[in-house]
Formats: structure tokens, sequence, C-alpha cells
């Protein structure tokens, strides 16, 4: 059915937390749901510390409640983290090797990114230092000098 001039049209309704969880386990290959959770928890507190303003709020909208939750209940810092710094700041505070925290953050955030679309997306890596592009599942772009 075609819009008119006045209709406002919504995004889709944000999906449950359990079939994020289940979109978590299925993008990082984990065997359990619990191992899952663990991970999104993680992440998604660390991206609430590198998020602030506008594309934080339209972000958790997009998102079930409980991620919305995890991410917004995080103050942001007042200097985000390039990808490789987050990354390396999960792994301290989980006690994970890197390479495992890398493979969570890019399995949370895949799913996260697919869900913000790709204009918020892009709104939020213009928001981020270098380096996580490729944690959400795109490729780095560097602007010519």
């Amino acid at each position: 059915m075609p819009h008119g001039p006045h209709q406002t049209v919504f995004p889709a309704p944000a999906p449950e937390w359990t079939q994020f969880l289940e979109a978590v386990r299925y993008q990082g290959v984990y065997p359990t749901r619990e191992r899952a959770e663990e991970a999104a928890r993680l992440v998604l507190a660390g991206l609430g510390r590198q998020l602030g303003g506008e594309g934080r709020v339209a972000l958790a909208a997009r998102l079930p409640a409980e991620a919305a939750r995890l991410l917004v209940r995080e103050i942001p810092a007042t200097t985000p983290l390039t990808g490789q710094e987050l990354v390396a700041e999960l792994a301290a505070h989980n006690g994970a090797p890197l390479a495992t925290t890398r493979w969570d953050t890019g399995s949370v955030l895949t799913v996260v990114a697919g869900l913000a679309g790709p204009d918020l997306l892009d709104d939020l890596l213009d928001q981020l230092p270098p380096g996580h592009a490729l944690l959400f599942g795109r490729a780095e772009l560097s602007q010519p000098a």
C-alpha cells in the first residue's frame, strides 16, 4: 500500500530480546543462548560508553528493550575509544583473550548494525573514532588527505 503525503511511516518494531540473542548466537556461532547473552551484555555496555547524543537515542529505539537499557545506562566517555581500544577495554573487563573479545564484539555489533540500518549506522560511525566500522561488519574506508 503506497504511503500518502500525510501518512507517517514508523520503523518496524524492535525484535524481542530472545530474538536478538538468537541472532547474536547465530552470528557468533555460540553453542548456547547464555554464551550469546554474555557477549551481548558486555558489548552493548561498552558501546553505550562510546555513544552519546541523538545517535545513541535513535539506536536505542531500534533495539529490544533489554538491549536499549544496557546501551543507555552507561555514561558516555568524554573521549571515545578507537575500535581497537574498545576491544582491549572489553577484554580487560571480561578477562578474556583479545581474539575472543574481538569475535564477541563483531558478532554483537553486526546484529546491531542490521537493526540500526545503513543511514543510522553511517551517523554512528561518523561519531566514533577509527576502527569501529570493521566491528560493525563494514569495510573501514579512509578519507583522502
